[in-house]
């Protein structure tokens, strides 16, 4: 998610946002940094997929499943996936400027957590750069030496 923005004094502004598969480790969550990898995760999963089978071997032929049930338990098992994917963690930038060396000579960078978030903060970032000529140290970037 690119966005180009002119500030108030006619500098031209590049907004970036990145999607990071990582959440990225921070002083304040040192201590909780320490975590037991993907195994659970893909534990968990198989077992789940082993009682599905079970399940669906075991009914009698009789049986009659509604398709509205089958939906709801689908939707119920994609609901986490959609969660997860859509409360992963942006990096937001703003730069500006080129000292050149194509190196960007104001350089502003944050986090923040979820896609509409990360829309709904550049969106702000941009009217604080066209209204203030800069991000705003209201918002989650902060600059970078």
């Amino acid at each position: 998610m690119t966005r180009q923005v002119r500030d108030a004094n006619g500098r031209l502004w590049t907004l970036d946002g990145t999607l990071e598969w990582r959440t990225p480790a921070t002083e304040d969550d040192f201590e909780h940094d320490v975590a037991a990898g993907y195994l659970p995760g893909v534990f968990m999963l198989v077992l789940i997929a082993v009682l599905a089978i079970v399940l669906v071997t075991w009914m009698p032929a009789d049986v009659v499943v509604p398709g509205w049930l089958v939906l709801l338990l689908l939707l119920v098992a994609l609901f986490f996936p959609a969660r997860w994917a859509l409360r992963r963690p942006w990096t937001l930038t703003a730069e500006t400027g080129d000292d050149g060396d194509g190196e960007p000579v104001e350089r502003w960078v944050g986090t923040v957590r979820g896609y509409f978030n990360a829309r709904g903060e550049i969106a702000q970032i941009a009217k604080n750069l066209q209204r203030d000529a800069m991000p705003g140290w209201e918002s989650v970037l902060k600059p970078v030496e």
